[in-house]
């Protein structure tokens, strides 16, 4: 194998070691509490100046994270979203909230490279700053979320704009908690939690996030 092939090899595994870790303290301890220092220390990286290296900045590590998370969430949710639209739905709210709900656990559940962690980690990041995570996404890595908004615009018409966007920012804060909470339960390597792994768990997350949009 050529040196620089080598070389490139290794960048790239040491990005992405970097990454898995600084998502981990992350979702642990919160965006804001985590040095880059900190961070190349837990990869095991001598040279503590190695985040910068890759990523320049931690505000840029922070959102190549939410992008890699992001990017294959959205995929799936295409897919899920084509599926129930090729069929003629989503038929009602519980359907389209399903949309949102489902691939971010079935992410976290299946991906092990870039899902561990990463419900933990959004919602930390949306506790220390929600902007940046809306400018990171914004118009490329949110689309198959806004079909979801788009569906259930279109059930909740008889709500105003307004009425709408304080119930979608409600949805998100409460499915995303929950999430966060089904994961952290799920990783605890003493007790087992029977309730967090149930399927019937994540549609009641479902059930209780479409009662909070149709709340009378």
């Amino acid at each position: 194998m050529p040196v620089n092939q080598r070389s490139a090899e290794r960048d790239t595994s040491s990005k992405l070691l970097i990454k898995q870790v600084a998502r981990r303290l992350f979702a642990e301890r919160g965006v804001h509490d985590v040095s880059v220092r900190e961070i190349a220390m837990a990869a095991g990286q001598r040279n503590l100046g190695v985040v910068a290296y890759y990523f320049t900045t931690k505000d840029n590590l922070i959102r190549e994270i939410l992008i890699d998370g992001a990017e294959r969430i959205e995929a799936r949710r295409h897919g899920y979203l084509a599926t129930l639209e090729a069929a003629g739905g989503p038929v009602g709210v519980e359907d389209a909230v399903a949309a949102i709900v489902l691939p971010c656990a079935q992410f976290a559940d299946e991906d092990t490279e870039y899902g561990s962690f990463f419900n933990r980690y959004l919602y930390q990041l949306s506790l220390f700053s929600s902007d940046l995570i809306d400018r990171t996404l914004e118009g490329r890595w949110n689309e198959g979320y806004q079909r979801c908004l788009g569906h259930l615009r279109r059930m909740l018409s008889h709500l105003t704009r307004a009425q709408q966007n304080r119930r979608f920012l409600f949805m998100a804060a409460y499915i995303g908690a929950l999430l966060a909470q089904r994961e952290l339960m799920l990783a605890d390597p003493v007790n087992s939690h029977p309730t967090w792994k149930s399927q019937e768990t994540l549609q009641d997350i479902v059930h209780t996030a479409a009662a909070l949009l149709q709340a009378a």
